[in-house]
């Protein structure tokens, strides 16, 4: 019997298979990325009847001039309970449904590569969706509708920490490379784009099992707000951020509303801004504004909102981000008909700009520790995962909490896949 393990990203999303003779491998979900079995959690409908995935999703959205809903960081709405949907062409999607399309193609191109139609899953999910444990439970009961939108009769949940140890410890990385032998004590930290999970655990000379979980803890602070950050101090206010206007007849001076221009700083919320109304009150913002340097933002905000250049615009976000892993300075450039826009950021302003996020991120690491009822010096062990967890300033705050001996990394895209698929053999063999 052939059990799916599927990693379902805010990024990027893989699928493994395993059987009761162990791990089958990953399904090569999209033939145009440099690594097949990446699949990026990217969805294009040029209208309500065709949609397109992956790198085929950005193709398709460029080849076609931009028109139709470019979808992506999706599993970001999960716990929100604000969110139930959207429309394409004036058909309702909610958000069950859009995520139950992507995961069923997920599940049809790996049917048609492994040659059987699976209906078993292993679905990873954060360490906690939400703070509030309603809304936690709130978010995994619809990921769990998605999964059975797409197929799935039997689906089962492991926290994605929870999984990178388990796939950790299946590799033969555990006890033996060690420096004393008998019980350690292993931190999991998961940096992803959407959510930051940790996870203590005991490891020994047994079977990893989920008992040796000592504790669990999460935030849904990572990669994409480290991104909104950068675009709220640096790129938004290209858009209007800080235009002043008058309303006609009245004598205050008014700045745009901070609630509609925060959603300029959000991926996942950035479409949202092209509602009727609210493209009306932005209208009316241009002919109210007080100088001709604002009345040009306004205009930028429409070629950015009509043309829908949200996802080509992050992108440039977030290669400034990744940059700033590696260089102190970096250039971020963005060229269209209408806008230009030109930024010198260094690794210090980013790390400014993000602190409110980067700080979250360690407190939730910190209250795990406290959950656990250790301190940083009895760890033995940091397992790091998730394109995040390159961040300088991540990096740093655990080296000085553990030491850089201690910190050892895991495949940002497949450590957690792995241990999803390991868990789908265990079930399978049973």
């Amino acid at each position: 019997m052939l059990i799916y393990a599927i990693d379902f990203g805010t990024s990027n999303s893989l699928l493994g298979a395993a059987d009761e003779s162990g791990a089958r491998g990953f399904a090569p979900l999209d033939p145009h990325a440099a690594d097949p079995a990446v699949l990026r959690s990217l969805l294009y409908f040029p209208s309500s009847d065709q949609v397109f995935f992956g790198n085929a999703a950005i193709q398709e959205f460029i080849a076609r001039d931009h028109t139709g809903r470019f979808i992506r960081s999706i599993k970001k709405q999960l716990p929100s309970r604000s969110f139930i949907g959207t429309f394409v062409d004036n058909r309702p999607f909610n958000l069950e449904d859009l995520i139950g399309v992507f995961l069923g193609e997920m599940r049809r191109r790996a049917n048609a590569h492994f040659g059987e139609d699976v209906t078993h899953v292993v679905m990873g999910r954060p360490a906690r969706f939400a703070p509030d444990d309603a809304d936690d439970l709130y978010a995994e009961g619809r990921l769990e509708r998605a999964a059975r939108n797409a197929g799935f009769k039997k689906i089962e949940f492991l926290p994605e920490p929870v999984a990178a140890a388990f796939g950790y410890d299946r590799a033969g990385a555990s006890v033996s490379s060690l420096e004393n032998s008998g019980e350690k004590l292993v931190l999991a930290a998961d940096y992803g784009g959407g959510t930051s999970d940790f996870t203590v655990y005991r490891l020994g000379n047994k079977q990893f099992e989920r008992s040796d979980v000592v504790a669990m803890g999460g935030v849904s602070v990572a990669g994409d707000a480290l991104d909104s950050a950068l675009m709220r101090h640096r790129i938004a206010p290209h858009f209007g951020t800080g235009v002043q206007y008058k309303v006609p007849f009245g004598s205050n001076v008014l700045t745009m509303p901070r609630h509609l221009m925060e959603r300029i700083c959000h991926p996942a919320e950035i479409s949202l801004l092209r509602k009727q109304d609210t493209m009306e009150f932005f209208r009316n913002v241009q002919q109210w504004s007080l100088n001709g340097m604002d009345r040009n933002k306004m205009e930028q905000l429409f070629t950015l909102l009509n043309d829908q250049l949200g996802f080509p615009l992050f992108e440039k976000v977030e290669s400034a981000k990744r940059g700033l892993s590696v260089e102190l300075t970096t250039e971020l450039d963005f060229d269209y008909p209408g806008i230009a826009i030109r930024e010198n950021v260094s690794r210090k302003e980013f790390e400014n700009y993000a602190s409110a996020a980067l700080e979250e991120i360690t407190r939730s690491l910190d209250d795990t520790l406290r959950s656990a009822g250790v301190k940083p010096e009895m760890i033995d062990r940091v397992l790091c995962t998730g394109g995040t967890a390159r961040v300088p300033w991540i990096r740093k705050s655990l080296s000085e909490r553990f030491g850089e001996a201690k910190l050892h990394d895991i495949d940002p895209f497949r450590g957690v896949a792995r241990g999803l698929m390991e868990r789908a053999a265990e079930l399978a063999a049973h």
